[in-house]
């Protein structure tokens, strides 16, 4: 696709400097920009870049910097940039129809595109413009919305429910039984039955081996527009705001609730039965033990110990604060006495 610069600051707005006919064909970073490519300053450490960048124009906050030939200025430069990405990079649409080696037990729409050995269970709904592709498999009773995607080698358990516009990877599984077992007093562990749903709204991705339990006897509830990177390990009845994201390997045990508009860094993990805030950014690698009520950055992890040993050894950090305090009146104190000698 080739686009102006006017053609892009006619549909999302923003300020041109320098040439508005100036054609682009597609998006790369200042460093390896050339001819006709749009580049994008959003971190300002790759400022310097500018005075030697070959785009052809860049994106970038206002004030309009020397270097570039032509730019857009936005407040929002990383925002602008997904935007014309996604205008110059569109999915492909979906080519309606059932290859021959599906198995479709439920329904189907017509503009629906199923690929080759996928199964489709009794009940099931397919909406309009779905694309399922190769060796997925699609439970009894599950519902997906209209414009979803579903890449190879997708697994849907029975009863969940998929909203519209949604983009699941390779390898993810939706609504697998969540890790619930009582423990005799044998040391055997009996099974509990895991009768709930995964309900995901409209607007959701989930990342390649992502997997999200459904509930035991209530539902795991994925709001709209959430983001779920690869790896990531959801828990029975676990629930997440509209529009949080989470990165890479995150782990969220059993019945967290986590609010809307959060975001939780790589390897994080979220103990089962908290809450958290709306509004919370929660750090790589952070291990979440307690509720956060409060909006905010939170981080930090402590290194493995004996449990009692590490619970005497928390209960003390949590009063560092204090006892520093303590320690400068006795530090003062002493010096007093020391003047007095």
């Amino acid at each position: 696709m080739m686009l102006r610069l006017d053609q892009i600051v006619a549909r999302f707005g923003g300020e041109i400097v320098g040439a508005g006919d100036t054609v682009i064909s597609r998006i790369d970073t200042l460093e390896n920009a050339g001819p006709g490519d749009l580049a994008f300053l959003a971190n300002p450490k790759y400022r310097c870049q500018l005075a030697t960048t070959r785009a052809a124009a860049v994106i970038m906050a206002p004030p309009a910097a020397e270097g570039p030939a032509a730019a857009i200025l936005t407040p929002q430069p990383y925002l602008y940039y997904a935007r014309v990405a996604q205008w110059l990079n569109p999915q492909p649409a979906a080519e309606p129809g059932v290859h021959s080696s599906a198995v479709v037990e439920g329904e189907v729409a017509a503009s629906a595109s199923i690929g080759p050995n996928v199964w489709i269970g009794a009940g099931a709904k397919i909406g309009d413009g779905v694309m399922i592709a190769a060796n997925c498999s699609v439970g009894a009773g599950v519902e997906i919305g209209s414009g979803s995607r579903l890449a190879a080698n997708v697994a849907i358990y029975p009863g969940s429910r998929l909203g519209r516009r949604c983009l699941v990877h390779s390898g993810a599984v939706i609504g697998a039984d969540g890790f619930g077992f009582a423990r005799e007093v044998t040391g055997a562990w009996v099974k509990i039955p895991q009768i709930g749903r995964v309900l995901i709204g409209d607007d959701v991705e989930i990342g390649a081996g992502t997997t999200i339990d459904r509930g035991a006897l209530g539902d795991t509830v994925i709001a709209d527009g959430v983001k779920l990177d690869n790896q990531i390990q959801v828990g029975h009845n676990v629930q997440i705001g509209a529009h949080t994201a989470m990165a890479g390997c995150v782990g969220i045990a059993g019945s967290a609730v986590v609010g809307a508009r959060c975001t939780v860094g790589g390897g994080a993990v979220i103990l089962g039965h908290l809450h958290i805030a709306d509004d919370v950014n929660v750090a790589a690698g952070t291990l979440v033990m307690k509720s956060i009520e409060s909006a905010g950055t939170y981080s930090g992890a402590v290194p493995f110990l004996e449990h009692r040993q590490w619970l005497r050894n928390f209960s003390r950090l949590r009063h560092l604060d204090a006892m520093a305090d303590k320690i400068r009146a006795l530090e003062q104190r002493l010096a007093a006495l020391e003047k007095k000698a």
